[in-house]
């Protein structure tokens, strides 16, 4: 059977990050994707302009229709917006008792417009992280999540431990953000602490990083792969899709999705 994955976060109308990106990477990896959209966001590489959430009930209506037919083997959750949506998606998944689920806790987008609520972070942390097979925060979503600033690759290790301790079964947690000349991830069970490093590359085209870094590791696991092993191949097609992005933008621009081009049909 052909491995199934759905998506749950918002629209970008720049292609480049959300519900696009993650369509677009699981393409990449074989994988049929559906998606549930959460919010609509007039975007483009330079700024978000507008955005508008979808009512709860909708947001559960998408996620029921494809759960009912299609079905999914694995689901990614992006952009969630608010804690009502969030309340609706997990009651969702709980009702479903979905296993394989990747939460990447998108708060804010690259242009620093901000995409989750203040008063959802509990929620979020609360209801949603217990779901999760694998959470991929970046370092300030992971500061928000604690109420604490991780700054540095020591405070990186306690801060997967404590991130582990609010639930998810792994924790990745993204280095982005501290200096450097190389970008240390840490991979963490709840046992072992993997590092995953890859020499900082300098460019503009880190438009969805996240949102593509995350469904690509849905993806993986929807074709069956165990999680340490879906997060080295994700993050070593995250790091071939920055270093041959188009030059599309005057901002921040996408990654190339399709950088291995498309699998080959079997």
């Amino acid at each position: 059977m052909t491995p199934r994955a759905l998506t749950i976060a918002g629209s970008d109308s720049g292609g480049g990050a959300g519900i696009q990106a993650d369509l677009k990477t699981f393409m990449a990896h074989g994988v049929y994707g559906a998606s549930a959209i959460t919010a609509m966001t007039a975007q483009n590489t330079l700024e978000v302009r507008a955005v508008v959430m979808l009512e709860p009930a909708m947001v559960v209506a998408q996620i029921e229709a494809v759960l009912d037919d299609i079905g999914a083997d694995a689901i990614k959750t992006g952009m969630l917006g608010n804690a009502a949506i969030i309340d609706a998606v997990a009651d969702t998944l709980e009702r479903y008792r979905i296993e394989q689920v990747v939460i990447d806790p998108v708060m804010v987008a690259k242009s620093g417009a901000r995409l989750l609520e203040e008063d959802a972070v509990t929620a979020l942390r609360e209801r949603l992280l217990p779901l999760a097979l694998v959470i991929t925060p970046n370092l300030p979503e992971a500061s928000v999540l604690l109420n604490r600033e991780v700054t540095d690759e020591h405070d990186m290790r306690q801060a997967a431990h404590d991130l582990h301790a609010l639930g998810p079964r792994y924790v990745l947690l993204k280095g982005g953000h501290l200096p450097g000349s190389e970008v240390v991830d840490l991979l963490y069970d709840g046992a072992q602490f993997i590092e995953l490093r890859a020499r900082r590359l300098e460019t503009n085209h880190t438009h969805g990083t996240g949102c593509t870094y995350a469904a690509a590791i849905a993806a993986l696991i929807a074709r069956g792969l165990a999680v340490e092993q879906a997060v080295r191949q994700a993050h070593a097609y995250l790091h071939d899709a920055i270093v041959h992005a188009p030059a599309i933008g005057r901002g921040y621009g996408p990654v190339n999705h399709l950088v291995y081009g498309l699998p080959v049909a079997r």
